[in-house]
C-alpha cells in the first residue's frame, strides 16, 4: 500500500491541489500563492529555467521568450523571484496555470518542497485560507490579555531587534549592535533524520555533508524556511508539536530561534501563537525543582496576573529552548509523568513532559542541541528534525558585504578566503565567517592599497588564522610579554579542560580553579558572558577558539608529561579532539609561531619537536594498516601534517613508497585537499586508489595538482557523475597516468563526452568505465578510440550497450590498437554477434574479448564465430551466454581455423547434446591452453565426450566444476588423464565422490594438480 502511495502520491496530490484552487475565491488563491512565497522560489530555483518557461508558455500563462533572455542574465534567485512575482501579477488563471505546470514538471524535476506544499494543501484542505489567516493576525483575545500580549511583545522586541557581535579587537571595548534585519543572513535548514556516532569532528563532518547536501536540496532534501518549521510534515503525516533543530556549534542556532520570536514579535509569522516563551538551557541549569508556571514567571516576571489565564490554551503557546547540549538535566524523552503546571519538578522532567504533550497537551515546542548531543537522545518523539547546514556560496559572500561595508576590500577577502580550501568550507559556519572577516579587516586596516604582495602576506592555514586573530588581540590592548603569557596560560588550560570534558560552559568556579581573572578586560575579548551577576557564565567566542587556546598553552608552557598526554586524545572515537590536535601541529611551524613572539616571546621548540615526532611515529604506525578506521584515522594526521605545513616532514613520512591507498574512505573537500597537498610532497606515488571514496567535484578539482605523476588512478565507485570537468582537466596532456579505473560512477551523456574529448591527447593504455550506465554514448566512446594509438584496454561491461552502441564501437574498432575489450553484462543479443563480428574480423590487435552475460544464442553466433577464426584473438570469454548444444556446431568451426586462440571460457552455458563432441574435437586440433566447461549441465551419459581432449598437445588446464558427474563416471575421467601429456590442471566437482576416490583421482599421474570443488 505504501509503495503505491509513493509511485502516484504526487501526481493525485497536484490533481487534487489544481481542482482545490479551482473552487477558491481569487483573494483565497492569492493568499495561498504568497503563503508559499519562498517555497515556490526556492523550487522555481531548482528547475531547469528552459523547462519551466516551456510550460509555462505551453498553458499560456506567459511568452516564454519574454524571458529567456532575462533568465540568462540573472544570478542566484533573482530570476525566479522575478517569475513568482510576474505570475502573481497576472492574477488567478496565471498562479492556476502555474502549479499546472508543476503538475507537468513533476516527474523530470521532484522536489521536496514541492512534495510538502501539495501535502499541506491537500490535507489541510478548505481549512488552509482560515490557518493562513490566524498565522497573520492570531486569535481574538481578551482586553486584559491582549494587553499582557503586547508588554510580552514588547520585552522580546527589546530582546531581539539588535544582533550583538563580539567586538573587533583594537576598536571599542564594547560589543557591537547591529539591527537584526540588516546584519541576518539566511540560514539553510533541511529536512534530516541522521543523529549517529559521528566519527569525525563535528565541524569537519557537517563541512563534508554540505556539499552533498546542496545536491540532495534539489531532489532529496526539504528546505525548510522559518515561516514552515511547524507546517505539515509529509514524513510524519502529521502537523508537528515538537521539533528539534539541531546544528553545530556557531552554525547560528541561537540567531535562528531569536529571528524567529523577532518575525513572531512584528507579526511576520506564526501569529496563532499567543504567546511564544524563549529560553536558553545554560539560564536553566540554575534553577533547580520547579513548576512550570515558576520557569515561565523566572523569566517574564509581568504575566504573574494573567499566567492562568494563559496556560488555558495550550495550542496556543510555542515553547523555544536553546543548547539542549549546554543542559546539566537529564532527559528521557521515551517516558514522563509531569501533567500539572504548578507542581515544582526537575527542569529535565518539565521539558520533557512538554515534548511528549503530557503537559499543556497540544501546545508546540522547539529545541536546538548539537548533533553530538543528540546521538543519546531518543528523537522519534519529535515529528520534525531539522539540520542547520549553514550558509551557501551566496550567503557567505552577503556575510562578507555586510561586515565589509565596502565593496573592494569585501569582495578582495571572499577571492582570498574562496581560494584557501580549508577557510573557505568553514565558511559554512557564520560565527567562523565572524572571525575570518574580524582577522582579515584587521590586515586590512590602516593599509592604503591592498596589493598583491599584501594578500600573500595573509594568514594561510586555520591556526594562522587564529594566531593572527589573537596577536592584533594583544598588540590592541598594552600587556606586558609577562601578563600575556600569564592570561594565555590559565585561560588555556581551563580551555584545554574543557575540550578534553566536552565542556563549552563555564562559570566562576572553573575561573578561579584555573585562576582566570574575568576583571581583565583582555580576558574579554576571548570570553563572552551571560546571565545576570553574580551568576555568570562564560564561553569562548567560538568552540574553535576554545581548541585554539588548548593547543597554545602547551607551547608557551611547554610540560613533556601534559603534552603527550593532550597527544594521546586522538584515540578517542567521537572525533573532539581532532581540530586541536591539528592546532597543535600548526603551532609546531617556526613561522607561525614567530608571529606572536613580539607579544609572548619564544614559543616553546621543544612542543614543536615533541609534535613533530609524534606525527612520524603515528605515520609509521598506521601505513601498515588496511582497516577503514586506521585509514580515517592516518588521513586525520596528514591533516595536522599540512596544517604543520611541513613538506619535508610529508615527504620523510611518505618514504619511498610508490603506492598510495585509502578506499572506502569518504573523502571531502578538506581531506582531497589535504591528500594533494601529501601527493605533491613525494615525487614517488605512482598509483593512487580511492575507491569507494565519494568524492565531490570539488574534491577532485583539489586532487588535479597532484596528479601529474601518478601512472595508475582508481576512482571506482565514487559518484562522479558530474565531476568530469575537472578530472578531465586533470588528465588532459598528462603523460604520466597510464591506468584509470572508473568503473560505478554514473557516468553518462556530458561526463563521458567530456572524459572522451581528452582521451587522444592522453597517454592512457588502460580505461576501466564498466558499470556507469552509458547506454547512449557509443557515438562519443567510438569516436575517440578510432585512431587512438595509446589505449590497449578498455571495460565496457555492465553498461547496457546494445544495438547502434555496439555498431558505431565494433566500426571503430579495427583502426584502434585495442587489445582487450570487456563488453560483459551488456544485454548484447544474438544479433549484436554481426556487429561483434565486423570489429574482430581480421583485426591485428585485438587478443581478449570478454562477452559474459549476455545472450548471443541464435543465427547470428556463426558470424561471430566465422570473424574469430581470421582474427588474432588469443582468449574468449563467452560465460553465461545463453549457448546451447547447437551453438557447439559454430563454435567448433570457430575453434578449429583460429591458430591464436589459446584461453576459452565457455562457462554456464548449457552446451551438452550431440555436437559436444564436435566442440571437443575441434579443441583437440586447436591451440587452447585454457578450457572452462564449468557448469555446462555435464552428466555422466556425455563425460565419456571428453576423452578425446586427450589428443590435444596444447590443453594444460580443463574446469570441470559445477556439473553433475557422478564416482561411477570418474574412470573416463581417469583415461582423459593418463592418455594426455600435456594436462597439468584439473577441477571436478567432487559432491557425491568418496575422499578415497578422489585420492585416487589425484595420483592418476605425477605432475598433475586435481582441485575438487
Amino acid at each position: 500500500m505504501k509503495r503505491h502511495q509513493k509511485t502516484d502520491a504526487p501526481h493525485e496530490d497536484f490533481k487534487r491541489c489544481c481542482q482545490q484552487m479551482h473552487k477558491y475565491q481569487d483573494s483565497s488563491v492569492r493568499m495561498i500563492y504568497e503563503y508559499y512565497k519562498d517555497d515556490l522560489i526556492n523550487i522555481l530555483g531548482n528547475i531547469d529555467t528552459h523547462a519551466v518557461l516551456r510550460q509555462l508558455s505551453e498553458k499560456n500563462v506567459l511568452n516564454a521568450e519574454d524571458y529567456m533572455s532575462i533568465a540568462n542574465e540573472c544570478e542566484g534567485d533573482v530570476f525566479p523571484a522575478k517569475l513568482y512575482q510576474d505570475i502573481l501579477d497576472l492574477g488567478r488563471e496565471a498562479v492556476i496555470g502555474f502549479w499546472e505546470c508543476l503538475s507537468a514538471l513533476w516527474k523530470d524535476y521532484p522536489s521536496p518542497n514541492l512534495l510538502a506544499v501539495l501535502n499541506e494543501i491537500n490535507h489541510t484542505g478548505e481549512d488552509l485560507v482560515q490557518q493562513i489567516l490566524l498565522d497573520e493576525h492570531g486569535h481574538p483575545l481578551d482586553p486584559d490579555l491582549k494587553a499582557s500580549q503586547n508588554e510580552h511583545k514588547q520585552h522580546l522586541l527589546k530582546k531581539t531587534e539588535n544582533l550583538v557581535e563580539h567586538r573587533p579587537p583594537g576598536t571599542t571595548k564594547e560589543p557591537q549592535e547591529f539591527y537584526l534585519n540588516e546584519r541576518y543572513v539566511n540560514l539553510i535548514v533541511v529536512s534530516t533524520d541522521e543523529f549517529r556516532e559521528r566519527p569525525q569532528n563535528e565541524l569537519k563532518q557537517t563541512g563534508a555533508k554540505h556539499e552533498e547536501c546542496l545536491k540532495k536540496m534539489k531532489t532529496g532534501l526539504e528546505h525548510i524556511f522559518p515561516n514552515k518549521l511547524f507546517r505539515r510534515n509529509h514524513k510524519s503525516q502529521c502537523v508537528p508539536h515538537a521539533v528539534m533543530v539541531s546544528g553545530v556549534p556557531g552554525i547560528g542556532k541561537t540567531t535562528l530561534v531569536q529571528k524567529f520570536v523577532y518575525d513572531w514579535v512584528t507579526g511576520k509569522h506564526y501569529q496563532r501563537f499567543a504567546f511564544v516563551f524563549f529560553f536558553r538551557f545554560r539560564d536553566l541549569n540554575r534553577l533547580g525543582e520547579v513548576s512550570l508556571e515558576d520557569m515561565i514567571l523566572h523569566q517574564y516576571p509581568y504575566l504573574e496576573n494573567q499566567i492562568g489565564s494563559i496556560l488555558e490554551h495550550p495550542e496556543r503557546l510555542l515553547f523555544l529552548f536553546d543548547g539542549l547540549d549546554e543542559s546539566i538535566h537529564q532527559m528521557d524523552f521515551r517516558r514522563s509523568k509531569l501533567s500539572n503546571s504548578k507542581v515544582k519538578e526537575n527542569l529535565g522532567e518539565i521539558v520533557v513532559s512538554l515534548v511528549r504533550q503530557r503537559l499543556l497537551k497540544d501546545c508546540s515546542i522547539m529545541i536546538t542541541s548539537r548533533p553530538t548531543k543528540l546521538t543519546s537522545v531518543d528523537t522519534d518523539v519529535f515529528q520534525r528534525i531539522a539540520e542547520i547546514m549553514g550558509f551557501l556560496y551566496g550567503d557567505r559572500l552577503i556575510y562578507f558585504k555586510k561586515h565589509f561595508g565596502n565593496e573592494e576590500l569585501s569582495e578582495k577577502a571572499f577571492q582570498y578566503v574562496h581560494e584557501n580550501d580549508t577557510l573557505y568550507t568553514y565558511c559554512y559556519i557564520p560565527s567562523y565567517c565572524w572571525i575570518i572577516c574580524t582577522v582579515l579587516s584587521m590586515c586590512f586596516r590602516d593599509q592604503p592599497t591592498i596589493n598583491d604582495q599584501m594578500m600573500t602576506s595573509l594568514p594561510k592555514t586555520v591556526t594562522q588564522l587564529f594566531v593572527t586573530f589573537v596577536s592584533n588581540i594583544l598588540a590592541n590592548n598594552s600587556q606586558t610579554e609577562e601578563g600575556a603569557r600569564e592570561l594565555l596560560t590559565s585561560i588555556g588550560w581551563m580551555a584545554e579542560d574543557g575540550v578534553m570534558n566536552h565542556m563549552l560552559v563555564f562559570d566562576k568556579r572553573h575561573l578561579e580553579s584555573f585562576s582566570v581573572r574575568n576583571d581583565n578586560h583582555l580576558s574579554s575579548c576571548f570570553l563572552m558572558e551571560s546571565g545576570q551577576p553574580p551568576e555568570l557564565d562564560y564561553t569562548f567566542l567560538h568552540l574553535t577558539l576554545q581548541e585554539f587556546f588548548a593547543a597554545l598553552v602547551h607551547f608557551i608552557n611547554y610540560s613533556p608529561d601534559n603534552l603527550q598526554k593532550s597527544l594521546n586524545c586522538d584515540s578517542y572515537k567521537d572525533g573532539r579532539a581532532e581540530i586541536f590536535l591539528q592546532f597543535l601541529c600548526g603551532l609546531s611551524d617556526s613561522s607561525t609561531r614567530s608571529m606572536l613572539k613580539s607579544h609572548v616571546g619564544e614559543l616553546s621548540t621543544q612542543a614543536a619537536r615533541h609534535v613533530i615526532s609524534w606525527i612520524k611515529e603515528k605515520i609509521e604506525k598506521r601505513q601498515t594498516n588496511t582497516s577503514e578506521e586506521e585509514k580515517r584515522a592516518l588521513l586525520n594526521i596528514f591533516h595536522c601534517l599540512k596544517e604543520s605545513r611541513n613538506k619535508d616532514l610529508a615527504l620523510q613520512c611518505l618514504g619511498s613508497r610508490t603506492r598510495f591507498e585509502l578506499s572506502d574512505v569518504p573523502l571531502n573537500p578538506i581531506d582531497c585537499s589535504v591528500l594533494s597537498f601529501i601527493l605533491e610532497s613525494s615525487e614517488k606515488i605512482e598509483e593512487l586508489s580511492l575507491n569507494k571514496c565519494r568524492i565531490s567535484a570539488e574534491g577532485v578539482r583539489k586532487l588535479l595538482p597532484a596528479l601529474h605523476g601518478i601512472k595508475e588512478l582508481s576512482l571506482a565507485h565514487d559518484n562522479l557523475h558530474g565531476s568530469c570537468t575537472g578530472l578531465a582537466s586533470g588528465i588532459r596532456n598528462n603523460q604520466t597516468l597510464k591506468t584509470l579505473y572508473l568503473s560505478d560512477n554514473n557516468l553518462e551523456g556530458p561526463d563521458i563526452s567530456e572524459l572522451m574529448e581528452v582521451l587522444p591527447t592522453s597517454q592512457i593504455e588502460n580505461l576501466d568505465l564498466a558499470q556507469n550506465n552509458l547506454h547512449g554514448s557509443g557515438t562519443d566512446l567510438a569516436s575517440r578510440i578510432r585512431n587512438n594509438q595509446t589505449l590497449k584496454i578498455l571495460d565496457l561491461s555492465d553498461n547496457n550497450l546494445e544495438g547502434p552502441d555496439i555498431s558505431e564501437l565494433m566500426e571503430a574498432l579495427p583502426t584502434s590498437q585495442i587489445e582487450n575489450l570487456y563488453l560483459s553484462h551488456n544485454k548484447l543479443t544474438e544479433e549484436s554477434c554481426t556487429d561483434l563480428a565486423s570489429g574482430i574480423r581480421n583485426n591485428k590487435t585485438l587478443r581478449g574479448l570478454f562477452l559474459n552475460n549476455n545472450n548471443l544464442e541464435g543465427p547470428h553466433f556463426r558470424d561471430l564465430m566465422t570473424a574469430l577464426s581470421t582474427s588474432q584473438i588469443e582468449t574468449l570469454w563467452l560465460s553465461e551466454t545463453k549457448l546451447t548444444d547447437r551453438s557447439c556446431v559454430h563454435l567448433a568451426s570457430g575453434i578449429r581455423n583460429n591458430k591464436a586462440l589459446n584461453d576459452i571460457d565457455l562457462s554456464s552455458n548449457n552446451l551438452v547434446g550431440p555436437h559436444l563432441s564436435e566442440l571437443m574435437t575441434s579443441v583437440t586440433t586447436s591451440s587452447i591452453k585454457e578450457l572452462n566447461l564449468s557448469g555446462i549441465g555435464l552428466t555422466d551419459e556425455y563425460v565419456p565426450l571428453l576423452v578425446p581432449l586427450s589428443e590435444s598437445k596444447n590443453l594444460i588446464e580443463l574446469d570441470l566444476s559445477s556439473n553433475t558427474i557422478s564416482e561411477a563416471a570418474l574412470s573416463h575421467i581417469r583415461e582423459l588423464i593418463m592418455k594426455s601429456s600435456s594436462l597439468k590442471k584439473i577441477e571436478i566437482c567432487g559432491k557425491g565422490i568418496s575422499s578415497e576416490a578422489v585420492r585416487e583421482l589425484q595420483n592418476t599421474r605425477p605432475g598433475l594438480t586435481v582441485h575438487i570443488k
